[in-house]
């Protein structure tokens, strides 16, 4: 049954003093909130390593944010700014990143209503010579409201990733009211960033320097990665007052045969670094059923973990998967996510999860909720009233399941 949850129950203040709006000069500077057995305390994010339990499994997503905003110009002068999201021809990131002369992608478009003309120009105020020589140019191929068909065309012969990294800026958060800087382009990265395509960082990692990842590792703690490109539906508030009236995005992932098969035989708790971390790995329960019932994987729809029970084992459900790999010689699972964690939500694999302070009202406080059981608010109570940063370049915590 699809919980009747109100949003509005899932509010705090948060003033805008208290928004980091730049990075520590340090990422594992940062303060460490850690809740256990319904306790708060607070550390420093370098100590992150004493606090995990030996001969856990830690997961990190390890997406790369690309410089997805693009500005073009009208002929009036006007500029307008498209937001690139997810490909559509092609529709594979890669095959995207790679294309070498045009590529078509669903787009968020400032000031769509004015965009006249057939094609666009990039916009270059500087005049800089070798953005120039790209010679980008954007058409408008369909438009709903404030998003788009965007079809972009070049010149240069430059593979499109290339053509971003020249010509694009860094997507951060709205909420932080600035333009991009130079810092935002190393910093809203994680150190371990590896495959393109997330428009926002998963920003739980972004405290992880290269001392506390040996220093995770020197503690017998192996770590693995999955990959989640994170949407631009990670920035959308909750509008309607009933979560159930809430539309989640979809956000396309990738699992590794061989981190399905340590899960499959998990005996140690399992450490996720952010909520996309756990998005990835809670969805793999229900793809697991999808085998076991209609013989292949599927997207996972928003509410499939509420709408009924589900009789199989975790270890029977991931083992589903394995089998469809092995059997159509695949070594990694391609699959997408719609999933909500809301309070109700039945925990299979996350034992242990490293994420920062969240919106209020927001899908993310839903599932902080979900994983400590309702105690949320004491732990945001705490951050408040002990000088915590808050949101993607604030501090971080450390959360613990009763069961642990």
């Amino acid at each position: 049954m699809i919980p009747e949850i109100h949003i509005e129950d899932y509010n705090y203040g948060l003033e805008d003093s208290r928004i980091a709006k730049y990075p520590l000069p340090e990422r594992d500077a940062s303060k460490l909130l850690h809740y256990k057995d319904g306790k708060v305390g607070e550390t420093i994010f370098r100590q992150l390593p004493d606090l995990l339990p030996e001969g856990a499994l830690m997961v990190f997503n390890d997406t790369k944010v690309v410089p997805a905003r693009l500005h073009f110009q009208r002929e009036t002068g006007a500029v307008i700014e498209v937001f690139c999201l997810e490909p559509v021809q092609p529709v594979e990131y890669n095959t995207a990143f790679a294309a070498t002369q045009q590529c078509s992608w669903k787009c968020v478009i400032g000031n769509a209503k004015k965009w006249k003309e057939d094609r666009l120009r990039l916009y270059n105020p500087q005049d800089d010579a070798a953005i120039s020589a790209i010679g980008l140019e954007a058409v408008l191929e369909n438009r709903d409201g404030q998003t788009g068909i965007v079809r972009f065309e070049w010149k240069d012969g430059s593979p499109f990733s290339r053509v971003l990294e020249m010509a694009g800026t860094v997507p951060i958060p709205p909420y932080l009211n600035r333009e991009s800087e130079q810092i935002d382009s190393e910093r809203y990265q994680t150190l371990y960033a590896h495959i393109r395509g997330s428009v926002a960082a998963p920003t739980a990692g972004l405290h992880f320097t290269q001392d506390v990842l040996n220093r995770i590792k020197d503690k017998g703690i192996d770590m693995e990665t999955v990959c989640l490109h994170v949407g631009a539906g990670t920035f959308l508030p909750v509008k309607s007052s009933l979560v159930s009236e809430h539309p989640m995005h979809r956000e396309p992932f990738v699992v590794s045969k061989t981190l399905l098969q340590r899960l499959a035989g998990k005996k140690t708790p399992l450490v996720a670094v952010g909520t996309t971390s756990v998005r990835t790995l809670e969805s793999l329960y229900y793809i697991g059923v999808s085998c076991i019932e209609n013989g292949q994987p599927s997207d996972v729809a928003q509410w499939a973990p509420y709408e009924r029970e589900y009789p199989y084992s975790t270890q029977e459900a991931l083992e589903a998967i394995i089998g469809y790999l092995e059997s159509h010689g695949l070594d990694q699972l391609v699959a997408g996510t719609r999933i909500i964690i809301v309070p109700g939500f039945r925990f299979r694999l996350v034992d242990l999860l490293v994420t920062n302070f969240h919106q209020p009202e927001s899908t993310l406080i839903l599932l902080v909720s979900a994983f400590v059981n309702g105690d949320w608010r004491s732990i945001y109570d705490y951050a408040l009233s002990h000088g915590f940063r808050f949101l993607s370049y604030g501090d971080s915590s450390l959360l613990e399941r009763a069961c642990v």
